[in-house]
């Protein structure tokens, strides 16, 4: 049975659960992919810097730190975002919220899916699914 799971670490809170739910189902439907076992944990930036240095041995800033345990078709992670980063990025791209946390949701579940960013043709293709997907959750609403 899939479960999607909302973990809070950072005062923050989603508001209508049962739409983030259904859309993720639905961008996961979408790549021919079922839910398993997904978590998203919302956190800070320094919860986030903390994670990036312990586990990628990296200390630059980052949105969003995806740990994969997909088998075959069922996706199943645990999707960290730094709410912080989130509204830090949605000032500087000049883009609301919601939206740039739909495009961080995305892209941690499109990593869990086989998108990668690494290069710049990846990264294009990764920037076309994100805006497919958050299109896709304004029209759950």
């Amino acid at each position: 049975m899939p479960t999607i799971e909302f973990h809070y670490e950072y005062d923050f809170q989603l508001e209508n659960n049962a739409a983030f739910l259904s859309w993720i189902e639905e961008v996961a439907n979408s790549e021919n992919y079922r839910i398993g076992s997904l978590n998203y944990i919302f956190c800070n930036d320094e919860y986030l810097a903390e994670l990036h240095l312990k586990y990628l041995d990296n200390q630059d800033l980052t949105d969003i730190i995806t740990f994969d345990y997909v088998e075959n078709d069922v996706i199943s992670g645990d999707i960290f975002i730094s709410i912080e980063r989130v509204k830090d990025n949605a000032s500087s791209f000049k883009v609301d919220f919601k939206e740039e946390l739909l495009r961080v949701m995305s892209h941690g579940l499109l990593h869990l899916m086989g998108y990668h960013d690494k290069s710049e043709k990846d990264s294009a293709v990764m920037r076309e699914k994100e805006d497919e997907k958050i299109k896709m959750f304004h029209v759950e609403q």
